[in-house]
């Protein structure tokens, strides 16, 4: 058994793709559960399967590593960069995957059942190929391009692949059959048990089907998986639906709250072996010498689900002398935001601050923080602020603010209601004791979303994984 109770297991995080400033605080929390493995002695890669060049996958783990995001002993694998051959064409890996389905299309009953590799599969025919060359120019694979269908990764128009002569060697059924290969190949570089943390869902679906004696398939969640209204029984959207009818396929899935996690039991039974398994945040001590009294701050992307047009509103509304509000982060919903505070009399105390790098130094500065969003996947900002210090104000939305701030450290008010807003900025800021007593619950409270609490429960969840038979 490894440190933290981690097995002696190989690990694979996977996702998409990796690129810093790219994807919000799912690059962070990716990157960071990576992080934190490692930092507890697992033995931990990335593995990504976005055709970039493999410059920009340098490039991109360079940043991650100048940033302090990863550490020098974790991978950042991609599929497309080892999939070429020194000597030109496809790599052996793949050139053996292209044989072995061709010997196994040679039975009908196998080839027939290609699509149902994962649930929804298509034979979708490609209106185009994207051929992919390597440095030299010389042609290893070539992509299908399937045109205005969001689902294109489910279908099983064939990817074709290239000898070092530039000639087909072989075919393989869709993406799915290409990342299945490439994965099945990870595995037998080890003889360990294989555990692939699939942190994206379009990936699930692609290994829902697939089987390997060593491998379990542990899914993280990110996000909220409902549509508005976004109450227990709201609609759910077409990517959700075909992921739920697959979830009890994994070996484990890990719900980043447990207030989602009831919803979804609630809702769909308990067929899915649903953990919880939340995004750790390290926990550095206060420093209350950087707070700037009067500072009201909110930390997220600018988009149309964070309502920070909400804020903008309820903090003038609060007026209260002495504060002024600092918004960072960029996102489409900037020119927006910009064209609202110029619209209204600011009295240049409302500022669009742009990206940070560093939000913890940004939190530290604070007094408040608010966030107005409609929906979240788990809230790491609130836990971020509560980590440093800082209360909070909250929308009581699904799913992470009423869980991070039930011990305490904030205020939640009601969803939308910008005067109820208004007031919880008001209270906080002109009532001293108020203030004083949610900033000391703060720390206690981010204290069940640490780093340690998160790689614990992913422990324990890893060990239930690799404790039963593979569930597909």
């Amino acid at each position: 058994m490894g440190i933290e109770g981690f097995p002696d297991a190989a690990f694979l995080v996977l996702s998409s793709r990796l690129i810093p400033d790219l994807d919000g605080g799912y690059t962070i929390a990716t990157a960071a559960r990576a992080r934190q493995l490692a930092e507890r002695g697992a033995d931990v890669q990335i593995v990504t399967v976005d055709p970039g060049t493999a410059s920009a996958h340098a490039a991109h783990r360079e940043e991650f590593l100048r940033r302090g995001m990863l550490p020098v002993s974790v991978p950042l694998r991609n599929l497309f960069d080892e999939a070429v051959a020194p000597d030109g064409g496809a790599a052996g890996w793949l050139r053996d995957a292209v044989a072995a389905a061709a010997a196994a299309a040679s039975d009908t009953a196998v080839a027939a059942d290609a699509a149902s590799d994962h649930p929804g599969g298509t034979a979708a025919v490609a209106s185009e190929y994207r051929e992919l060359t390597d440095a030299a120019g010389r042609r290893y694979a070539a992509l299908p391009v399937i045109q205005g269908n969001p689902d294109w990764h489910l279908s099983t128009a064939p990817v074709i692949v290239y000898d070092a002569d530039g000639a087909t060697a072989g075919t393989l059924p869709g993406f799915g059959g290409l990342y299945r290969a490439w994965l099945a190949h990870l595995a037998g570089e080890t003889d360990r048990p294989v555990v692939v943390i699939c942190e994206s869902r379009q990936l699930g679906e692609l290994l829902a089907g697939w089987s390997h004696p060593r491998v379990r398939i542990v899914h993280a969640i990110h996000t909220m998986h409902l549509e508005p209204p976004y109450t227990p029984d709201a609609p759910l959207n077409a990517l959700w639906t075909r992921w739920f009818a697959i979830s009890d396929r994994f070996d484990a899935v890990l719900w980043p709250t447990q207030a989602q996690r009831d919803d979804v039991e609630a809702r769909f039974g308990d067929a899915a072996v649903n953990l919880v398994a939340p995004h750790g945040i390290p926990l550095p001590p206060v420093d209350d010498d950087a707070r700037e009294p009067g500072l009201v701050v909110s930390v997220s992307r600018l988009a149309p689900g964070k309502r920070i047009d909400h804020l903008v509103r309820a903090f003038l509304a609060a007026d209260v002398p002495g504060t002024r509000l600092e918004i960072w982060g960029d996102g489409p919903s900037t020119a927006s935001l910009t064209a609202l505070v110029e619209s209204l009399d600011t009295g240049g105390r409302v500022r669009l601050m742009g990206h940070t790098d560093d939000p913890a130094a940004v939190l530290r500065r604070a007094a408040l923080m608010v966030t107005s969003t409609a929906f979240e996947g788990q809230g790491l900002s609130i836990v971020e602020a509560l980590a440093a210090g800082c209360p909070v104000v909250a929308y009581d939305v699904r799913y992470g603010p009423g869980d991070a701030l039930r011990r305490g450290g904030g205020l939640l008010v009601p969803s939308g209601d910008e005067a109820a807003l208004a007031d919880g900025i008001r209270r906080v800021m002109t009532d001293a004791a108020l203030r004083t007593r949610l900033a000391a619950e703060a720390p206690q409270a981010a204290s069940a979303w640490s780093e340690d609490a998160a790689m614990t429960a992913l422990a324990a969840a890893v060990r239930t994984a690799l404790a039963g038979a593979p569930r597909r």
